[in-house]
């Protein structure tokens, strides 16, 4: 990263606040105007033409101003992230309000990141995102299995991080529900209390000590469990389409369509969510930092919460590389924070 002095770094901050707040190229005059910063225009305008071959700043036409950059905006959101902005706290009235509905779902962690991720949304005015933990980061608190049918069992998992998920198994139409009651109470005495990739070796292991050691019913626990541990337990929640589209960022069809894309490939989110989740506080990607083309012009400012030192989601913020990163960094971090501290004292 360049080193800029005090005078340049004020003017492509000042560059940088006028475009988010109004979505127009930004000339000198309009900086000489809206901040007093005792230069002349021509001064002002010299800085920016020095801003531009640096690499912060472009101009969309020849006669037009100047628009920052995703480097101008890596350069401010490493600077908010270090020495914070104080302009950027927002009501906390709004806050408790939306926190109220939060905090009356703290029993069941799948509702409470849905909800979150409709008062990140409202907060910011940008998609609310949330994502559940990775199945190697959940830890299996019970299981139960249900007889459903001859030749089927509903298998039911609850998790020490809230989550409830169950799937329809097949199995041996000789097995009774006596016997699956035997097969889960074998089940959580040994997996109890363990990650899902911690019982996955385990289930390895006694697949192979299986045809000396294991009775028929253990054989059959082991095939059950490793079928109802199959289906991904992170999911992604979003929220805010309507308010996001009303952006003048997402005004022709052609953003609009990278703008629908970018959510239909979920997975692509999912991986960005899930190595955010590695970190500690706020992280911050920015436009062409992202890997594919349809998240070009997207930002994502997201954080993970957490139950102590243990994972439970990721929540965050989608917007466009526009984006007011100050207002965006403050609600996903203490929204986070609340969430971690929900789940902690509950």
């Amino acid at each position: 990263m360049q080193i800029l002095s005090e005078r340049s770094k004020k003017i492509l901050y000042a560059v940088i606040q006028s475009y988010i707040n109004y979505p127009d190229p930004v000339g000198s005059r309009v900086v000489t105007k809206r901040y007093s910063f005792g230069l002349s225009p021509a001064t002002v305008r010299n800085i920016m033409a020095d801003l531009e071959e640096m690499g912060f700043l472009t101009q969309p036409h020849t006669s037009a101003g100047r628009v920052p950059t995703d480097l101008a905006y890596r350069f401010y959101v490493d600077s908010l992230v270090k020495q914070g902005d104080p302009n950027a706290n927002i009501e906390v009235e709004i806050f408790q309000g939306l926190y109220k509905r939060l905090e009356m779902l703290k029993n069941d962690i799948e509702l409470l990141l849905s909800e979150a991720t409709r008062s990140l949304s409202l907060l910011s005015h940008y998609l609310g995102v949330a994502m559940s933990p990775t199945p190697d980061m959940t830890t299996l608190k019970k299981i139960t299995l249900l007889k459903y049918s001859e030749d089927k069992v509903a298998v039911v998992l609850f998790t020490d991080e809230g989550f409830i998920k169950n799937k329809i198994v097949a199995i041996d139409p000789n097995i009774s529900q006596k016997d699956l009651n035997r097969i889960a109470t074998y089940l959580n005495s040994e997996f109890s209390g363990c990650s899902f990739h911690e019982i996955r070796m385990g289930l390895v292991q006694e697949m192979k000590r299986e045809k000396t050691e294991c009775d028929f019913l253990i054989s059959r626990a082991m095939r059950i469990c490793k079928e109802a541990l199959c289906f991904p337990l992170n999911e992604l929640f979003v929220s805010g389409l309507p308010e996001v589209l009303d952006l003048p960022d997402f005004t022709d069809l052609k953003t609009i369509r990278q703008l629908s894309k970018a959510l239909e490939d979920k997975h692509n989110i999912i991986k960005i969510l899930d190595k955010m989740s590695e970190s500690e506080g706020v992280q911050v990607v920015i436009g062409s930092e992202n890997e594919r083309d349809e998240m070009k012009k997207l930002s994502l400012v997201a954080s993970p919460c957490k139950e102590n030192d243990r994972p439970i989601g990721v929540v965050g913020i989608i917007g466009p590389t526009r984006m007011n990163y100050a207002k965006a960094i403050y609600i996903v971090e203490n929204t986070a924070k609340f969430i971690s501290r929900l789940v902690t004292e509950k």
